[in-house]
């Protein structure tokens, strides 16, 4: 048997719980589908079914409810040893997680306030905010809604943001209008349940068009093959803002309005280590106006009312 991940545990206890995959993948901000298949390996490492389901109910069966006391006490005991832990002495590294941007002068902005380890685990937005209120990381910079914030205990830091411009085939380097413009939405809310997210409130505010793709082309050369056959400019994502263009296409500015994506930096709200809270202080602290009152923010985007 491999070994069981404490993720997969939790996960679990959420579905026992609920009786429901879907409220249950609601609660834990997670995809439908991720889960049903962690708890199938969770089912396949231990060696016995978990749960009775077919299209309309979910119900335990006896193993898996005789493991839910048993779950429920290891989860706590590892609550308890991770709130202990973090209560130790700062001598660990504060460890940070990223999507694709972190601050170019990460290291200058916490000298001599905490030793830095950033993660290599580079996973999108909604998963680094997970790892972050589960004790996996004590910081992270990504993407996240006011709302999946309060309900994951974070506390909420603006440290950058990114103005997305629209790409297109031609010489054309004018500014183009929102809402003459696509966006791309991918079925794969695994990895872009975020952008998605993002994508059809952007669509739905300015009236761009929203082109459902099923091949994870939000990014790289399939990105600029879907531009290819667009009509219209396509809207670029925050991954793609450093990726050079082909020579057939141009980047043109957005306008009416012009379109911002935020980056976060959040921690947990009982974070107890002196020097987790000091290097979030000294991460934010020399982030000036980044034009927030002249963009397209998200309704529920935690730093919507810092643009006025």
């Amino acid at each position: 048997m491999r070994g069981v991940e404490l993720r997969q545990l939790r996960y679990f206890l959420a579905v026992a719980e609920e009786l429901h995959f879907g409220r249950a993948a609601a609660r834990l901000l997670i995809a439908g589908p991720s889960l049903s298949q962690q708890i199938k390996a969770l089912e396949r490492d231990l060696g016995v079914p978990l749960f009775a389901r077919d299209r309309r109910t979910v119900a335990l069966t006896s193993a898996g409810a005789a493991l839910v006391p048993e779950v429920r006490a290891l989860l706590e005991r590892a609550d308890e040893l991770q709130r202990h832990a973090r209560q130790l002495s700062g001598s660990r590294p504060v460890r940070i997680g990223y999507v694709n941007w972190l601050p170019p002068d990460l290291t200058a902005r916490t000298a001599g306030v905490a030793q830095i380890y950033v993660d290599a685990w580079v996973v999108p937005s909604h998963q680094q905010a997970a790892r972050v209120a589960d004790g996996s990381l004590d910081l992270a910079v990504c993407w996240i809604r006011k709302a999946d914030a309060e309900q994951m205990g974070l506390t909420v830091r603006l440290v950058g943001a990114d103005r997305l411009y629209a790409v297109a085939v031609g010489t054309d380097t004018s500014p183009v209008k929102a809402g003459d413009i696509a966006v791309l939405v991918d079925d794969d809310v695994t990895s872009w349940q975020s952008w998605n997210d993002y994508a059809e409130e952007f669509a739905k505010d300015t009236g761009a068009r929203v082109r459902r793709i099923h091949n994870g082309a939000i990014t790289g050369p399939a990105f600029f093959d879907h531009v290819r056959v667009c009509t219209t400019p396509v809207l670029n994502s925050p991954k793609g803002q450093t990726t050079p263009l082909p020579p057939d296409l141009v980047a043109r500015p957005v306008v009416d309005p012009e379109v911002l994506w935020t980056w976060s930096l959040v921690r947990r709200q009982d974070e107890e280590r002196p020097d987790v809270i000091a290097a979030a202080e000294a991460i934010v602290r020399t982030v000036g106006d980044l034009g927030l009152d002249r963009a397209w923010l998200p309704s529920d985007d935690p730093h919507r009312a810092l643009g006025g």
